[in-house]
């Protein structure tokens, strides 16, 4: 089975390439600019006509969340409507569909976990841009798959993990938000539920296709929970920590409004798949220990 994933370099591509070694039975296709650019909607059809895959997985995003606010524009185009012409053009060639979508489309009031039909209300020009490409895939394309996750980091590319363990090279304490929660989730755990879903499908059976799922790490945290599990991992492996000072959003603002609470509710991907995401305590020690065995 060949898998077409749109982008490079991203966290989420470059961990399906990683854990895709385990399933000698799909080639991935790692497709990104200039031959595949959201922000190009000319590139989508050449691209699908020319590498004639099985299925298509949509890991590409403008991911710059303070910064869509003055690039709505932008955002637009690469997270709403160029998954709605991926979708159209896949549904053409009879193709099935996976979309990447976000915690940020809820507002984070609930008291609770959100489940899958929780009414969404994002904060932010990401979230609503991300919302409208759930919207646009779901209406292009019913055979996909909606993965929204949370919290994202990995060994690859930026993230708030390899952010606080650079910082702690030189720092003593890191002042972190704590009144903002959500699920912490390895990269490389999303790719191997998404590899479990795509497996089920190579298999002939498409249940549980057509919905939207939540994927993200098991169990909840604050920012200021994550980047201290960060540095007592690190610490007790040899590697850089540092002192978590806790402070609220009103003392760090930022342009992009984030929800207070985008806890997920994973539920029904597992029963849908047969695959739970790990706590994330124990995703952080895999990934920390990516860095301080190679140092």
């Amino acid at each position: 089975m060949k898998v077409l994933v749109t982008g490079k370099h991203g966290q989420l591509v470059q961990s399906l390439l990683d854990r895709a070694a385990a399933h000698p039975g799909l080639t991935l296709l790692a497709v990104g600019r200039p031959e595949l650019d959201l922000a190009d909607p000319r590139t989508i059809e050449p691209a699908l006509a020319r590498h004639a895959p099985d299925l298509v997985v949509n890991a590409a995003a403008y991911t710059a969340v303070d910064q869509a606010e003055d690039e709505p524009a932008v955002a637009h185009a690469v997270n709403a409507e160029a998954p709605g012409l991926l979708a159209r053009a896949a549904v053409a060639r009879g193709l099935p569909l996976v979309q990447i979508s976000t915690d940020y489309v809820f507002d984070g009031a609930l008291g609770r976990p959100y489940r899958e039909d929780d009414a969404v209300n994002p904060l932010s020009v990401y979230g609503a841009s991300k919302l409208a490409g759930e919207e646009a895939v779901r209406r292009e394309n019913p055979d996909h798959l909606i993965l929204r996750t949370a919290w994202v980091y990995s060994p690859y590319g930026r993230n708030f993990l390899k952010t606080m363990l650079k910082l702690a090279e030189t720092r003593s304490e890191v002042h972190v938000v704590s009144d903002q929660t959500g699920n912490p989730t390895s990269a490389l755990d999303i790719a191997d539920g998404l590899l479990a879903a795509i497996e089920a499908r190579r298999g002939g059976t498409a249940a549980g296709w057509g919905t939207t799922y939540h994927l993200a790490g098991t169990g909840a945290a604050g920012w200021h929970d994550f980047a201290a599990h960060i540095f007592e991992e690190s610490r007790r492996r040899g590697g850089p920590h540092a002192r978590v000072v806790p402070i609220a959003t009103a003392d760090f603002p930022t342009k992009a409004a984030r929800p207070p609470n985008s806890r997920l509710a994973c539920d029904r991907f597992a029963e849908a798949f047969g695959f739970a995401m790990p706590d994330w305590r124990e995703a952080i020690a895999a990934v920390v220990g990516a860095f301080t065995d190679a140092s």
